[in-house]
């Protein structure tokens, strides 16, 4: 129970400084350190993470203006904006990577019976998908994009039964979405969902291999033979359920197999679609479904960039811009267990603007969000995106 704890402490206590440790210990992060150490580093940078600071000099005041204060959040005395920028530049990224994927395994261990799909399946199932984050070529010359721009790539594979990321990289935005398949691990009998930019059926037979499903939006100058076509079920949308190899000469060696075709079409934009899948034994409806669902991942996507400081950074070298990202995931991963552990009720932007204000109260969580004007928060954008928009 509280006693008297602020509630950033409150928050952070929800995360293992032991396990912290063996992160820090793991890549000599403390090494000749004598009062800033990678602990204090980071309840700064996630103190501006939950605050909304817009810089590091913004971080650094707020801080210094509540000095008092700090000794009881763990950060201890006021800091100059150096120290903490030479901190994000020179620590390894990699200290608060672990520690993000620590705290990650925590929330999918409390969300495990979860299922946030309007759809019985016992698949684990996966949107796998890439935002870019476009940056000034001139501060950050190492993530050259374009003549013109520089960018680093998001990759991103989200659990869509919970919403809890399974897989994450952060690459130079000239790195094709596509690469990433080859660096991740594919579960038996798992869904990975994969918009049509991922195309490649040599990738795609390794999904095939591994014994999993995918379902992916098929491009337009697809060649193919039918093998065998499948009842339709044209009340629910569905025109075409086939059977299909492909004709192509490179698709037709990269991906010998057999493959499942089906074209669905959407009343409400006027819109047919067409999937590609090697399960043959879903629904074809059940299959659309799940395509529609990948859309959460745009959602989480929208979320964080909304929400969090990874638009703009607070340091140039591809160090702190990693050290930024992944605090920023640890801080969502935090109001994620947060809500599980305490019972919250509102939403995880309801959770992250009412923490935002109450940094300094002394009130139990719980107990903030137990009344339910909390509840009148509203996003900025409040429409609920379609799949098929």
């Amino acid at each position: 129970m509280n006693q008297g704890a602020y509630v950033f402490s409150q928050l952070i206590s929800l995360a293992s400084p032991t396990s912290f440790k063996t992160c820090v210990k793991r890549y000599n992060g403390d090494h000749k350190t004598k009062h800033f150490n990678c602990w204090r580093q980071y309840l700064c940078m996630v103190f501006g993470q939950l605050t909304h600071r817009e810089s590091l000099s913004d971080t650094i005041l707020c801080l210094k203006v509540n000095a008092n204060k700090l000794y009881h959040i763990g950060i201890g005395e006021a800091i100059v904006k150096s120290t903490l920028s030479n901190a994000n530049e020179n620590r390894d990224w990699r200290i608060f990577s672990d520690f993000a994927w620590i705290l990650i395994k925590e929330a999918k261990a409390l969300y495990q019976n979860d299922n946030n799909l309007d759809l019985e399946i016992d698949n684990p199932v996966f949107a796998i998908d890439a935002t870019v984050i476009d940056m000034c070529l001139s501060l950050f010359n190492w993530a050259n994009f374009r003549s013109t721009k520089a960018g680093i790539k998001l990759h991103v594979q989200l659990d869509l039964k919970t919403a809890i990321p399974e897989f994450i990289e952060v690459t130079p935005a000239a790195i094709h979405e596509v690469n990433i398949l080859d660096t991740i691990t594919f579960q038996i009998d798992s869904f990975y969902i994969l918009d049509k930019g991922y195309t490649d059926f040599k990738r795609l037979y390794r999904i095939q291999v591994a014994k999993a499903f995918f379902v992916i939006r098929a491009k337009d100058n697809l060649h193919f033979k039918c093998i065998k076509s499948l009842p339709k079920d044209k009340n629910g949308g569905v025109l075409a359920d086939q059977i299909i190899q492909f004709q192509g000469h490179y698709a037709s060696q990269d991906y010998p197999d057999k493959i499942r075709r089906i074209k669905f079409y959407d009343p409400e934009y006027n819109r047919t679609l067409v999937f590609l899948t090697n399960n043959m034994e879903f629904k074809a409806t059940d299959i659309a479904q799940l395509y529609k669902h990948r859309w959460k991942i745009e959602l989480f996507f929208k979320w964080i960039k909304q929400n969090l400081k990874i638009k703009t950074f607070w340091g140039t070298s591809e160090n702190a811009v990693k050290v930024q990202i992944w605090i920023a995931i640890s801080v969502y991963v935090l109001v994620v267990i947060a809500k599980k552990r305490l019972r919250l009720k509102q939403s995880l932007y309801e959770i992250l603007q009412v923490l935002s204000i109450s940094i300094f109260d002394k009130t139990p969580i719980n107990e903030i969000f137990s009344n339910p004007i909390q509840q009148n928060f509203k996003e900025l954008n409040t429409n609920q995106l379609n799949i098929f928009k």
